[in-house]
C-alpha cells in the first residue's frame, strides 16, 4: 500500500506545532473561558440545588479523579467506584468557579477536603462512608455532597485547605445528618 510522502514511518517522528512556529514566538496562554456561545446559557444559566457547574470539560475529571484513586485511603468497606465520581464532580465545580478545565490540583484537594489523602478522623471518616455509600448510581446523593461544599473553600489552594476542612466537616455532619449534631460515640 503506497504512502503519503506527508506521513513519517514513525509516529513518534510527527511534527508537532511548536516546531512550525518562527523563531522566538510561542504560544499565547489559553484564555479563560465564557459561556458566550449561541449554545451556551450565559447569565441566564440557572443555579441552585442539584444543578451542576458548568464549565470547559468538566468531563475531563472524571479521568483525573480515576487516575488519582489508586493512592486513595479508603476504608474496607468503602468503595472506591462510588467515590471517584464524587471526587470528579468536586474537582469539575472547582475548576468551573475559575473557569477552566479540571487539573490534578482540583482533584488533589476534593480528596484532601473528605479525607481520602489518609487525613481524617474516625468520626467523620464514618459518615463520609454514609455519604458517599451508593454515589456512583445516585445523582441527587452525588450533588447533594457537592453542593455543601461551598465556593469559598473551593477557592483557596490545596496547601490552605488545612485550615478550614474542619470547619466545614462540622457543618456537612450536621447538615446532612442533622440527628448527629452531637459527637458518635462507637459502642
Amino acid at each position: 500500500m503506497p504512502t503519503d510522502p506527508f506521513v513519517p514511518p514513525d509516529p513518534a517522528d510527527r511534527p508537532r506545532q511548536q516546531q512550525n512556529l518562527p523563531p522566538g514566538t510561542a504560544l499565547p496562554p489559553a484564555r479563560g473561558w465564557r459561556a458566550d456561545r449561541p449554545g451556551d446559557l450565559g447569565a441566564n444559566q440557572p443555579k441552585g440545588q442539584l444543578l451542576g457547574s458548568p464549565g470547559p470539560n468538566v468531563g475531563y475529571a472524571y479521568t483525573l479523579a480515576e487516575h488519582a484513586s489508586e493512592g486513595l485511603q479508603v476504608r474496607d468497606t468503602e468503595d472506591v467506584h462510588d467515590i471517584v465520581p464524587v471526587l470528579a464532580e468536586i474537582a469539575a465545580k472547582r475548576a468551573a468557579i475559575f473557569g477552566r478545565a479540571p487539573v490534578i490540583h482540583d482533584v488533589d484537594a476534593a480528596i484532601k477536603l473528605l479525607g481520602y489523602d489518609g487525613n481524617v478522623d474516625d468520626e467523620f471518616g464514618a459518615i463520609r462512608e454514609l455519604i458517599v455509600h451508593d454515589a456512583a448510581h445516585d445523582y441527587t446523593r452525588r450533588r447533594g455532597i457537592v453542593d455543601t461544599v461551598p465556593e469559598q473553600l473551593l477557592r483557596l489552594p490545596p496547601e490552605q485547605l488545612d485550615e478550614m476542612i474542619g470547619e466545614w466537616r462540622k457543618l456537612t455532619r450536621t447538615r446532612l445528618f442533622p440527628e448527629l449534631g452531637r459527637p458518635m460515640t462507637s459502642a
